[in-house]
């Protein structure tokens, strides 16, 4: 078709992320439900978690790593021209997250999205920015992960409200320059929509539930190698990687898995035990906390994989910025 222009891959140019200030400890809950610090440590391998202050919604916590990771690029909100937010816990419909991260950041008219596939949202929106950018229909995005779990949890239920926390990750994804390899791999992503109810948030008000036992069996027997198709995909094996950012669920997950897929040679992210599972901000908040701690390289390669509600995942082999 005449008139349309692309690029032949994309990279992450920086990251960014935000927890807000509050900090919730294993003992904190034991005093407001019938838990311990050994019972939560022992099963889920959380120790704290971060918790959103009622005036601080999601899109604040959002657009604060927005500006992060804007800053790291060295770019302002003026370069960005498409908004793309991955939530579940949204409080309005409209304006959307993104937009209200547009407004927050004063950018001027990005095109302004939100994309509801809970813990694997952030991948989600990271392909559909690599195809955007690809596709030519946008220069620079800015990705970000963000949830406030902490306002769909019933704090009276043990088996959900210890795993939970609150925080935003965020990408600035922009062309490769030219004559270099892409910096974001191909996507596999997919879902299972008959088992749909093993991970939920619905009601008035609306509040999360999960079967822990189907979502365990499920992610620890079906992902592995799906994880390694992604890889596969990128043309690596998982011995080749550098990093392994798998949705912070839960350590009791994410360490067979991690296991499973073969990256022997791999830092695994574990952010869960300080943060909690954050559903959509899990992937970017750890893996920006990876590189700003200098625990993987620019340039190294890292498997991000998503998995959660819908019970949906999508994962892709990127450079790390």
């Amino acid at each position: 078709m005449t008139g349309m222009t692309g690029t032949t891959g994309t990279r992450i140019a920086a990251l960014g992320h935000y927890q807000p200030a509050k900090v919730l400890t294993n003992n904190d809950l034991a005093a407001m439900v019938d838990t311990s610090d050994e019972w939560i440590a022992s099963r889920v391998g959380i120790r704290t978690r971060h918790i959103a202050e009622p005036d601080e919604p999601v899109d604040e916590l959002a657009a604060h790593a927005g500006a992060k990771a804007l800053a790291s690029a060295g770019l302002t909100p003026a370069d960005i021209d498409l908004v793309l937010v991955a939530t579940s816990t949204a409080t309005d419909r409209s304006p959307n997250t993104a937009a209200r991260v547009a407004a927050r950041l004063g950018m001027g008219s990005p095109a302004v999205m939100d994309l509801n596939v809970v813990c694997a949202g952030f991948t989600h929106a990271l392909a559909t920015a690599d195809h955007a950018v690809r596709a030519g229909s946008a220069t620079r995005a800015l990705v970000i992960g963000a949830d406030q779990m902490s306002a769909i949890t019933d704090w009276t239920d043990r088996t959900t409200c210890v795993l939970v926390g609150d925080g935003a990750g965020a990408a600035v994804v922009e062309a490769c320059p030219e004559g270099t390899e892409p910096g974001i791999g191909p996507v596999l992503w997919g879902s299972v929509p008959e088992m749909g109810h093993a991970v939920r948030i619905e009601g008035t008000p609306p509040r999360f539930a999960q079967e822990g036992q189907t979502v365990y069996r499920w992610a620890t027997t079906q992902l592995p190698p799906i994880a390694r198709r992604v890889c596969e995909r990128a043309g690596l094996a998982p011995e080749d990687l550098a990093a392994v950012v798998l949705h912070q669920a839960n350590l009791r997950i994410i360490e067979p898995v991690a296991k499973r897929i073969g990256a022997v040679n791999a830092v695994v992210a574990r952010d869960v035990v300080d943060s909690g599972n954050t559903s959509a901000a899990s992937i970017p908040m750890a893996l920006s906390k990876l590189v700003e701690r200098g625990e993987v390289t620019s340039g190294a390669p890292a498997l991000l994989f998503g998995f959660g509600g819908n019970l949906s995942y999508a994962g892709q082999v990127i450079r790390c910025p």
